[in-house]
This record gives structure tokens, C-alpha cells and sequence, in this order.
């Protein structure tokens, strides 16, 4: 991103436009870091266009904030203006006070922003809006509400502006609500393979393009609000299947989600199927087109550890628990979705899922892809990683690019967008070991935590101490890296997908280096917190 800034005294004008930028070193008597390239010209010819303390933004700017769910965030300018050597451009203001400082907070203290997953905390002692509490006077749980209600919201608000605006009473569902999830089938038995997405035909995809997101109104956002303080305090005390976990799951899906490219830049998402009246990929096979599907990953990525056990799902079946003896596999991750989604279905979230959907066939597609998204966090059992692994070979054919495949019916696009929502869903489940090396150790000792405490409490059969060092490495080769692999090649992603690859590759190096070391490190902070434990009264 390019940006420049002209100070008056007290008050400036900001332009700024994205895109490629060379960097470097001007030596001389006053050597200074400096930015170059068409990016940076176009920023600072907008300059003269631009008006004291407001921020201008080009198109270019506009659709990286648009493409992040932040279009409210902007404004179209009335003209457009004259640029030298561009010619007349459109360009946009930002909107004053866009984010509430309690989201800003949330982002730097836990590492949650879409941009930058790894920024520093950062206390605030600003104040949120009228009537609301004070940023310092919220504990961290509340703060992270405040962060994934943000999110929610957000992605609910384009659900409504995609249907114009209406949001009906869904009292004729009842009786579909009360069906779904509750036909004698179990989570399990109710995933299906290929997921059918929604189609869009040509007017809708242009009226979609010129919708602005709609207020979904002050009861859904307060229902909203308590269904995600209600989730987090279902989420148990554990090291590392916590409500902060699933918040950064969140984030990360977030992020992937935002970073989904255009068919047209040259990532294989192009389909030779013809597009008279049908959108058969969106932008990706349909994720990106309906927000409906956007929201439900988002919304499986706060739940998919609701009231956890600590202990893997073998260890629950080994203590013939009630839950294991009603779901049989993937216990905690079938648990978890009828949890959740039993109290989404209650009255008092009525506002919400009006929101959500407003016909039985939307309600039946949300409900799907919270199966199928919530079971795909399942990586421990080698018969659904199986088929997994079938699956993607079937609809990418073992190619590098996705365009070179030959199959391209509508069950054939559906799978890729099925396949490709499950592996976004696992990577941001395991995101930390694709992240700067401090995320990566800070989660991997919460992660051994648990482990080594459910080992003391006797549900654990080895002590994992013995081999952490090892299981991680293999841990790295057999899954993380192979899985940002996958990332790069479906092609969804984009450049930034090589980023995933890189630093698993590269935290796997720092652990072969420093693993070993830390895991003693980890055994001494766990005794010494035992040790604190025991001492208090």
C-alpha cells in the first residue's frame, strides 16, 4: 500500500492506494527508507485532490476494504477527480470513527486482526460508544465477544442487503427448525460429500455488486450478542480448546476467507462452464458470492469447540462416556455442533435467525455447511482424513492448477467449494503453526498444557513429554505442511496462500533447532504452576 501525508500544523491530508511497491535505502548524508513505484505516484498525485483530516482511498484500496467485509467503511466521492498520468479516477473517503476501540483492543491484545494476525497488545484507555463500557474496564473474555459479535454482525449485515433488505418473521419455519438436527440421525451421518451452493444468475450478481450492507437492527445484534457471550461461557478452562482458541480459528477464517481471489487473476478458478444466467464459482466456486456461506464458516469456526473435554476424542470413546456412547466417533466435534446449535434454535435467538435465513432451503444449506464445516476440525480420525484425501484428489485430479482440470460440472464445481471450505476450516483450526514463531510457540505450550495436565489427571496413557519434540516434527511433515501445500495449489488463494506455506516451513525448522529446549521449558512452567496450585489455600 502506498500512502502519503501532507501536516498542517494539526491537521493533514491522507491519500493512499494499494498495490506493488519497491523499497529501499537512499544513502547520502540523510539516508532514509523510501517506497517507489506507480502505487506511490498514484497516492501522492491523488494528494492534490484531497481535503484537511480527511483520508481518500483509491479503487483499488476500496475493493482490498470492500473484499474484507469492510465496505461501510467507505464512501464513493461524488466526482471523480483528474489524476496526472492516470486520467480521471474514482476514488473514495474513509468514514470517521468506522471501528469501535473495543474491537481495535481485542485485534492487539490477542492477535486477531485480519491484517495482521500477529500485532502486539497495546492497552487503551479510550472509551467505546455512548452508553457503552470502557475499553479498561472489560476482561479479556469480553473483549473477545465484543470482537466475534463485530465479525457476526458484519457478515449478517450483507446477508440482508444481499435480499434488499428483508427480514421477514419465520414462524412458517418452526416446523422445518424443529426437524433439522433432530431426525434420528446423528451430526455425523447427516455430512454429505458435495455440498449444492447457491447459484446466482446475472442480475442478481450485479444488484449483490451495488447492495450496501443493511443495519440488521438493534434486537438481532443484542440476541447476537448474548448467543456469543452464552457460547464463550461454554467454553471450558482448558490450556488450549478454549474461547480465546476459537477466536483465533475465527480470525483466521476471517482472514482466508478476505484474501479468496478473482477468477479473473490467474489462479485456476476460471470454468469453461458457460455463465449465461449462472454463476457457477462466484469468485471461488460460490464462497465468496453468498454471504450466507461466508457467515456459516465463520459462525463453525466459534463453535467447533463448544464445551470440550480437554482429551481427545479416542479418550473419551476408551471412558465409555455418554457422549461417546451416543456419537461413537468424532465425539467432541458432533457435541459441539448440536450444543450450539439446539440453543440457536430457541426463541429468544429468533431475530438472529431471521437474519439468517429466510427459506427452508437456506436454512437447510446454513445447517449443512455447519456439519459439514464443524466435522472437518476432525483431523484425528484416519478413515474421514481417508476420504478427505479421496476427495480432493478426485476434484483437483492430482494437477497443479485448477484450470487444467477436465471435469467441470456443477457437482464437480460444488465439490472443489466443498473441499475447499474444510481445508480452510482445518488450517485456521491449526493456523498457529502457520503464523510468526511466537504465535507458534505461545499455542503449541497451551496445546502441551493440556496434554501433560489430562496425563497427571490419568486420561492419558503415555506421558506426552516423551515424544513432543518428535510428534511435532511428524506432526509438521504429515500434516501442516502438506496442508499448506494444498492451500497453494487449489489456487483459491492467491500469492498470500504462499505465506502459510513459508512459515510452517520455517517454524518447522526453528522447532528442530529449539523444540527440545522448550519442551523441558514447557515441563518447568507446568510444574511450577501445578506448584502455585497446590500452594493456594
Amino acid at each position: 500500500m502506498g500512502m502519503t501525508v501532507t501536516s498542517f500544523s494539526q491537521t493533514y491530508i491522507l491519500s493512499s492506494s494499494s498495490g506493488q511497491v519497491t523499497a529501499g535505502v537512499l544513502r547520502g548524508q540523510r539516508s532514509r527508507f523510501q517506497l517507489f513505484g506507480d502505487t506511490m505516484n498514484t497516492a501522492a498525485r491523488m494528494e492534490s485532490g484531497g481535503e484537511r483530516n480527511r483520508i481518500q482511498v483509491s479503487q483499488a484500496t476500496a475493493e482490498l476494504l470492500t473484499e474484507a467485509g469492510l465496505a461501510r467503511w467507505i464512501v464513493p466521492r461524488s466526482t471523480k477527480m483528474f489524476v496526472k498520468g492516470k486520467g480521471e479516477m474514482q476514488t473514495y473517503w474513509v468514514r470517521k470513527n468506522n471501528r469501535s476501540i473495543k474491537t481495535k483492543a481485542v485485534d492487539q491484545e490477542s492477535g486477531l486482526s485480519t491484517f495482521d494476525e500477529e500485532a502486539e497488545t497495546e492497552e487503551s484507555s479510550e472509551t467505546t460508544e455512548e452508553g457503552n463500557r470502557g475499553i479498561e474496564t472489560m476482561n479479556k473474555t469480553e473483549r473477545l465477544v465484543e470482537w466475534n459479535v463485530e465479525v457476526l454482525a458484519s457478515l449478517l449485515e450483507h446477508i440482508v442487503g444481499a435480499r434488499g433488505g428483508v427480514v421477514n418473521h419465520i414462524q412458517s419455519l418452526s416446523k422445518a427448525e424443529k426437524n433439522t438436527g433432530h431426525g434420528g440421525r446423528t451430526v455425523l451421518e447427516e455430512f454429505i460429500p458435495v455440498i449444492p451452493l447457491k447459484r446466482f444468475d446475472t442480475e442478481q450478481l450485479e444488484r449483490r455488486q451495488r447492495t450496501t450492507t443493511i443495519d440488521i437492527g438493534q434486537e438481532a445484534k443484542q440476541q447476537l450478542r448474548e448467543y456469543v457471550s452464552t457460547i464463550s461461557e461454554m467454553y471450558p478452562d482448558n490450556a488450549f480448546h478454549n474461547f480465546e482458541h476459537a477466536s483465533h480459528v475465527t480470525a483466521s477464517v476471517k482472514k482466508l476467507l478476505a484474501r479468496i481471489v478473482n477468477t479473473n487473476e490467474g489462479n485456476g478458478l476460471a470454468t469453461s462452464i458457460p455463465t449465461d444466467g449462472v454463476d457457477l464459482a462466484g469468485h471461488s466456486y460460490g464462497i465468496t458470492s453468498d454471504p450466507l456461506t461466508q457467515f456459516t464458516v465463520v459462525f463453525s469456526a466459534l463453535i467447533h469447540d463448544v464445551d470440550h473435554p480437554g482429551v481427545p476424542n479416542t479418550q473419551l470413546v476408551k471412558e465409555k462416556s455418554r457422549w461417546a456412547q451416543i456419537y461413537k466417533k468424532s465425539v467432541a466435534e458432533q457435541k459441539s455442533v448440536d450444543i450450539a446449535w439446539d440453543m440457536l434454535m430457541s426463541d429468544e435467538y429468533a431475530a438472529i435467525r431471521a437474519c439468517i435465513y429466510q427459506t427452508e432451503d437456506e436454512l437447510r444449506r446454513f445447517r449443512q455447511l455447519v456439519v459439514n464445516t464443524v466435522l472437518a476440525t476432525d483431523i484425528a480420525d484416519k478413515e474421514l482424513q481417508a476420504l478427505r484425501k479421496a476427495r480432493w484428489e478426485m476434484a483437483f485430479q492430482n494437477v497443479d492448477s485448477i484450470s487444467e482440470s477436465l471435469d467441470d460440472s456443477v457437482e464437480s464445481e460444488d465439490r472443489k467449494a466443498t473441499i475447499v471450505i474444510e481445508h480452510l476450516i482445518q488450517a485456521s483450526d491449526v493456523s498457529h503453526t502457520m503464523q510468526h514463531w511466537h504465535i507458534y510457540k505461545k499455542w503449541n505450550q497451551q496445546f502441551f498444557m493440556e496434554c501433560y495436565s489430562a496425563y497427571k489427571q490419568g486420561r492419558a496413557d503415555t506421558d506426552p513429554s516423551a515424544n513432543w519434540y518428535k510428534g511435532e516434527i511428524g506432526f509438521f511433515d504429515y500434516y501442516v505442511i502438506p496442508l499448506a501445500r494444498k492451500l497453494q495449489s487449489c489456487g483459491v488463494f492467491g500469492v498470500s496462500s504462499h505465506e502459510y506455506l513459508n512459515y510452517a516451513m520455517a517454524n518447522r525448522d526453528e522447532w528442530v533447532r529449539e523444540g527440545e529446549n522448550l519442551v523441558q521449558h514447557f515441563l518447568a512452567k507446568f510444574n511450577e504452576q501445578n506448584a502455585h496450585l497446590e500452594a493456594l489455600p
